[in-house]
């Protein structure tokens, strides 16, 4: 039944059996015959197939889904504390938006490694949506993001405060934006509104490379205040936003679930003492 439900979760994503063989290293027949046999198992049909190529998930497939990613992830847990009885290692794994990955999760990581020697970090980062979505499909257990999504199945808790500032020579005739994706792209597009600004726009998706260039005195751009480079000239906005922690609604390990305790107590010694913490 794992492996129906692994076939499945992956369809559902994919909406096509093709890419799911290539992702499953399976044939597209082994496929087909995996959600029919589910199927058949549950008594339900799981998709409604318009020609060769397009899916439509049933309503029973939205709800198999959900419930799929909680019995994996329980598996997927059952299979890690087994590793951890021998290894005495456990798996934590962060997702981060770039401002939050660069500035804030370092002092972050500093204040849990020492409370948890037997937890292996793995971090990574991605823009806001793409971390939510990592979130909800069970790929990572903790998020931080600076825009404030939500989803079903994840949880989302309000952080510190962040401040976004013109980095630059805001008279130069070049913006340096990030992707509409980015969590600063509102901000900027609001900014461009209000001044009614119709200049020349070079779009980067790195904060470090924009942040590159403005040490190199190349244009001008909106982002936190925590990216600015020294000696690079800013001016306030007073645009503030909100950083945010997401996690899976479920969190069954109790050092994942320790850990998320750890991250908000963290959070509220970090608004009271201010960015030198």
């Amino acid at each position: 039944m794992l492996k129906l439900l692994t076939t499945f979760r992956v369809v559902y994503e994919t909406r096509n059996f093709s890419r799911t063989a290539e992702l499953l290293f399976l044939s597209q027949p082994a496929v087909s015959n995996q959600v029919k046999q589910l199927e058949r198992e549950l008594g339900v049909t799981l998709f409604e197939r318009n020609g060769r190529k397009e899916m439509k998930p049933t309503k029973q497939a939205d709800l198999l889904y959900e419930r799929a990613l909680v019995l994996l992830e329980d598996w997927q847990e059952t299979q890690q504390q087994l590793l951890d009885e021998q290894n005495e290692e456990e798996v934590c794994r962060i997702v981060a938006s770039h401002t939050f990955a660069v500035y804030l999760l370092p002092k972050l990581l500093k204040f849990l490694l020492p409370k948890y020697p037997k937890v292996n970090f793995v971090v990574s980062y991605a823009n806001s949506h793409h971390a939510l979505d990592q979130i909800a499909k069970h790929e990572a257990d903790f998020g931080f993001i600076e825009k404030p999504l939500e989803t079903t199945g994840v949880q989302r808790f309000s952080l510190m405060e962040d401040e976004l500032v013109i980095a630059g020579d805001p008279d130069s005739q070049l913006w340096l934006v990030r992707e509409s994706t980015s969590g600063v792209f509102h901000y900027t597009q609001r900014y461009f509104e209000e001044k009614n600004i119709h200049g020349k726009k070079m779009l980067i998706k790195s904060n470090e490379i924009i942040a590159a260039l403005l040490k190199e005195g190349v244009g001008c751009s909106i982002l936190s205040k925590r990216a600015v480079p020294e000696n690079v000239p800013m001016k306030s906005l007073d645009y503030h936003r909100n950083f945010y922690l997401i996690q899976r609604t479920h969190l069954v390990s109790e050092s994942l679930q320790s850990i998320a305790k750890e991250i908000l107590i963290y959070n509220e010694f970090y608004k009271k003492n201010g960015r030198k913490k």
